[in-house]
């Protein structure tokens, strides 16, 4: 995992890896709350996960609620995972990084 910040909203960028669940989440939930706490939003790339579980689903769903959490990179396997459990219909999914950026400008 990695954060960055581009431009033009300034957001960061935290870059997910891997498979995600209950035993390898807690660096990505220390990364996602740093970098909530620095800014109004964050985005979240997502390309580089394997797989990902209820307790990744119920870390997206928490940032969700406290920041502007725009998720980016979704490939079928969290595509299906986002239409089974409905958070496709919560979560703001955007399919580049360059179009998380531009909302609200």
């Amino acid at each position: 995992m990695s954060t960055s910040d581009h431009a033009p909203t300034h957001l960061p960028v935290v870059t997910a890896l891997g498979d995600l669940d209950a035993d390898t989440l807690q660096p990505l939930t220390d990364e996602l709350q740093a970098a909530a706490a620095t800014a109004s939003g964050v985005i979240l790339d997502v390309s580089g996960v394997t797989f990902g579980d209820s307790s990744f689903i119920n870390l997206l769903l928490r940032t969700h609620q406290h920041t502007d959490l725009r998720v980016t990179g979704l490939g079928p396997p969290l595509d299906r995972l986002f239409r089974l459990v409905g958070v496709d219909a919560v979560l703001h999914i955007f399919p580049t990084i360059t179009d998380a950026q531009s909302v609200g400008q």
